[in-house]
């Protein structure tokens, strides 16, 4: 009697006919030999499951292969797994907590006895244990189990009981999710005699997938990200799928260390973080603030020739307006604490938006009149807990290029793909021109609004994308409380991606705030509010570019274009001539005085990345002549000053657009 078959689908839409009992792994292995050696996981109807998971006749199945990302998020989580596991076996009396996988890589929180820390002597150690898990090519295997039952194999493991307990009880927070499915059931995964997880999975079949890891750094934390819960040591790591990805990985984080905004910034003296000011507060140094205003300057430029109308507004407000907006329901713990005052409650405004819907709202509007479109460089104040705050990438106190732009239906799709074009024309002048686009979809327990209203401005988004022709992601659950959007992130010029410019489609606030405005038909209608921050905010922009070109900002955003240096005090008098005619011409110059050997000077102007350098001595006097020396290029020695300046002009305008 030959073996029962099953028959399963694979995504081109073509099946494949399987012995009854065969894993997502057997299919991949009647697929081909190389992407059974890729593959870490499988997709089934929609959900993530191990390859030996048994199929069933008329399933799904897609394969995961480890250089995707999702394989490299499969790769991560399991790898975790594996660092736990080595952290329990070398200090006995650890306690552990959570392990996601996470950008680039992974990270463990542990609670040691004691005041214990971690060192880099004891990564090292780790890191020897973990390869000897690894060489033992361990099976991860899955099971399921009551809560009780889980209770009693975690009784010694605190952090373990309290998820379980919160499942339990239907408490899930996102960092549960990822930790163990909820139900009547708790998963667990063990990949030794000794070692077991609460985890949902999947994970690579065994440890023998995981040969190529390195652990970076020990950090603090705090158990659920609460500052006055216990104190955790946090262990970072990093996987790939090859020795060849885990060292480009490396070297490019040594490049990112190199780049990083807040060692530039003081080098450049640009700006500080004095700690008088308290964290997550910056101080703009003339260097920085000159830069800045060039980007403020160009956004108002752009938006003023884009038909928007400047509007300014206040740095806090009473109560009332964040609870008609809904920001003290859904965004309380992302705000500064209150401030009683003698007639009222009054908060540090976290958003733009609901003092721009109070403008719109201050006399009737005509469907003549829209669509509207507000634009205000608005400061406002978010609270970030101490230990994510990162520089100018993650701060307190920021300015949004914040605009609104409210529209009637018929406007919606013009609008928002208006807007993509605007959008993508910045980002590439600021010179990023690698996108990828995310559209985040609605939490239906984090969201008001009626499902018509979140279709809506769902598919008016969608289809905005579709239009422009590009490939997205959704991201499910990642909405604002108000309203679904699209984010627009970045490649830099080390390969890491940024999210920048945000698109937000919204029903609910010109709800919530009564806005109105007379149709053709004489009849009141509610406008629909579109959100759009464009920086994102000023400071965290200013960070990644100044990441992006390592310092070396193009011409036209330099905040010095050009320094003048005469070779001996005698040539100043010349030189101070030729800074006047730069100046007069709208050109950033400055010289530094011959007090200094000319190499000492000309290294300290390379130290702050000045694209142009110019040297003048007796020969230059007599010629109105220089020596160029140009950032990143070939010395050029008795150049025509006028021709020179023609050279900069260019090189500024071109970089500006101008």
């Amino acid at each position: 009697m030959s073996a029962a078959l099953i028959d399963v689908r694979l995504p081109d839409g073509s099946t494949k006919q399987l012995p009854s009992g065969a894993s997502a792994l057997d299919l991949a292995a009647v697929i081909g030999p190389r992407l059974a050696k890729a593959a870490v996981a499988a997709v089934v109807n929609d959900h993530e499951t191990d390859l030996m998971a048994p199929l069933r006749s008329g399933d799904r199945v897609a394969i995961i292969t480890v250089d995707t990302d999702a394989g490299r998020h499969v790769l991560r989580h399991s790898t975790a797994h594996v660092l736990a596991q080595a952290v329990l076996q070398l200090f006995p009396g650890a306690k552990f907590t959570v392990g996601p996988a996470i950008e680039d890589g992974f990270y463990y929180d542990f609670d040691l006895p004691g005041d214990r820390t971690f060192t880099q002597d004891d990564l090292a150690l780790i890191t020897k244990r973990m390869t000897e898990i690894v060489e033992q090519n361990q099976p991860f295997v899955r099971s399921e189990m009551s809560p009780r039952e889980a209770l009693e194999l975690f009784a010694d493991q605190p952090y373990k009981c309290e998820i379980i307990q919160r499942v339990t009880a239907g408490n899930v927070d996102a960092q549960d999710a990822g930790e163990v499915a909820g139900g009547d059931s708790v998963s667990v995964y063990r990949n030794s005699d000794t070692f077991v997880d609460l985890c949902r999975g999947p994970h690579v079949p065994s440890t023998g997938r995981l040969t190529h890891f390195a652990l970076m750094k020990v950090a603090g934390a705090h158990w659920r990200s609460n500052e006055k819960g216990p104190t955790l040591q946090r262990i970072y790591g990093t996987a790939w799928e090859s020795k060849a990805a885990l060292q480009e990985h490396l070297v490019r984080l040594e490049e990112a260390e190199k780049r990083d905004h807040r060692r530039l910034a003081v080098e450049m003296d640009l700006l500080s973080f004095p700690s008088e000011l308290g964290g997550g507060l910056a101080v703009w140094h003339p260097k920085g603030a000159t830069v800045r205003k060039i980007m403020e300057d160009y956004s108002r430029e752009r938006h003023q020739n884009g038909g928007y109308q400047f509007v300014y507004t206040p740095h806090l407000a009473n109560a009332n307006l964040f609870e008609t907006s809904g920001h003290l329901d859904f965004y309380k713990d992302g705000m500064y604490p209150p401030m009683e005052m003698d007639n009222g409650t009054y908060y540090p405004k976290p958003m733009n938006c609901p003092m721009h819907c109070l403008i719109y709202r201050d006399r009737q509007r005509s469907y003549r009149e829209l669509p509207l479109r507000l634009f205000e460089l608005g400061t406002v104040y978010r609270y970030e807990r101490a230990g994510t705050l990162h520089g100018l990438l993650r701060i307190r106190g920021f300015t949004q290029d914040d605009s609104h732009i409210f529209c009637t239906q018929e406007h919606l799709a013009d609008e928002i793909g208006s807007l993509l074009d605007f959008v993508l024309s910045v980002l590439r002048r600021f010179g990023f021109d690698d996108f990828s686009y995310k559209l985040s979809t609605r939490n239906a327990d984090k969201s008001i609004g009626t499902d018509e209203m979140w279709d809506k401005a769902t598919t008016a988004l969608r289809l905005a994308l579709d239009k422009l022709g590009v490939p997205y992601t959704i991201g499910e659950g990642d909405a604002a409380f108000y309203g679904p959007k699209i984010d627009i992130d970045v490649r830099d010029a080390i390969g890491r991606k940024w999210q920048l410019s945000t698109i937000q489609a919204d029903f609910q606030l010109p709800e919530r705030f009564g806005l109105e405005y007379v149709g053709a038909d004489n009849q009141r209608h509610r406008p629909i509010m579109l959100h759009r921050a464009l920086f994102g905010s000023v400071e965290r922009f200013f960070g990644v570019l100044l990441e992006h070109y390592g310092g070396s900002f193009p011409t036209w955003l330099a905040p010095v274009q050009v320094r003048v240096l005469p070779v001996t005090s005698a040539h100043e008098a010349h030189v101070a001539g030729l800074i006047a005619q730069l100046g007069a011409q709208g050109f950033r110059v400055d010289t530094a005085v011959a007090d200094e050997q000319l190499g000492k000077r000309i290294r300290a102007a390379k130290l702050e990345r000045i694209p142009y350098v110019l040297v003048v001595g007796d020969d230059d006097v007599q010629a109105n002549s220089v020596g160029v020396n140009p950032r990143g290029g070939e010395v050029q020695r008795n150049v025509s000053f006028t021709d020179f300046v023609e050279r900069l002009r260019a090189d500024v305008h071109e970089g500006s657009g101008r």
